[in-house]
């Protein structure tokens, strides 16, 4: 029976233990890490930091997660329905939440996401947990702008925060005709 219990538990163990692949985008090598309960982080990389190669086995729990990535930089993709399971205080998940509810193509204060939780007088408590966001471009925290619709904060880069921004909200060419 105990050896029964220890296999179990070593199954149980391997099960949960979580899994990394990365996975090159237009804004660098995306670090993907999760586990059967979910994607855990997603982190933007520069190449030139990155001495790894991109994954080509990639683990199954987190197969999802690049296809949709991919579709999403292939402009295919505006929402995603992935599993997720951000590590964060309760105070964090709840700002991760109101992050989850800007629609693509949109963007939204500091200020108008505090207010949407519930005490505006909290924007830097907001500010500081979007940017502890450890699922970016999922859970969209590059869609947060200053209230005079500056470019404020973005811990991979305002450059990426720009281009992500860009892409998802590309200025449309005028007929002069």
């Amino acid at each position: 029976m105990k050896k029964l219990q220890r296999l179990l538990l070593k199954i149980q163990k391997k099960f949960l233990e979580s899994k990394t692949t990365y996975y090159k985008t237009p804004i660098g090598i995306a670090e993907i890490v999760g586990n059967e309960h979910g994607i855990q982080s997603i982190s933007v990389l520069d190449e030139s930091s990155v001495s790894l190669e991109i994954t080509k086995d990639i683990p199954v729990c987190l197969k999802d997660c690049v296809i949709q990535l991919e579709e999403y930089f292939e402009g295919k993709r505006t929402e995603f329905d992935l599993q997720l399971n951000p590590q964060g205080t309760i105070f964090q998940q709840s700002v991760w939440k109101a992050l989850s509810t800007i629609p693509y193509g949109k963007t939204r204060s500091y200020l108008e996401q505090s207010k949407q939780l519930g005490d505006p007088k909290a924007i830097r408590a907001v500010a500081s947990a979007n940017g502890k966001n450890p699922i970016g471009i999922v859970i969209p925290c590059h869609r947060v702008i200053g209230s005079d619709g500056s470019l404020t904060g973005y811990a991979s880069g305002i450059w990426r925060k720009k281009w992500l921004l860009d892409h998802e909200n590309p200025v449309k060419q005028q007929s002069l005709f």
